[in-house]
């Protein structure tokens, strides 16, 4: 007999510790076309059209400054997309996180984005 192995993803959220009140912590974006992003992933923006990436360790500029991380998984697109993204003022997992290095708990730590 077979057995066939799944490996459940992240879920919406599952990276978050606390927040601020209501949805201080949270931002609607636009994410750029690309890959799938699982919830979790540190993101950074891309400074000549605003749109939210993956964050790019030891990149200088825009995508080598992490700017949030991705509340929920997004798929793969073609096209920009809208998600939401904690920015500001809370606490995460760092197991929870993807992409994540020690420059870019800096630069998140300075948005008040806490890496426990």
């Amino acid at each position: 007999m077979a057995y066939t192995i799944k490996t459940e993803g992240r879920h919406a959220g599952e990276h978050l510790l606390s927040e601020g009140n209501g949805e201080i912590s949270r931002e609607g974006i636009v994410l750029a076309a690309g890959p799938a992003l699982p919830a979790g992933q540190v993101l950074a923006t891309k400074t000549a059209t605003g749109e939210y990436m993956p964050y790019k360790k030891g990149e200088t500029g825009g995508v080598g400054t992490a700017t949030g991380i991705l509340f929920a998984p997004k798929p793969e697109s073609a096209t920009p997309q809208r998600a939401v993204a904690h920015v500001r003022n809370c606490e995460v997992a760092q197991a929870c996180l993807t992409g994540l290095d020690d420059k870019a708990i800096a630069d998140l730590a300075a948005r008040s984005v806490i890496v426990r």
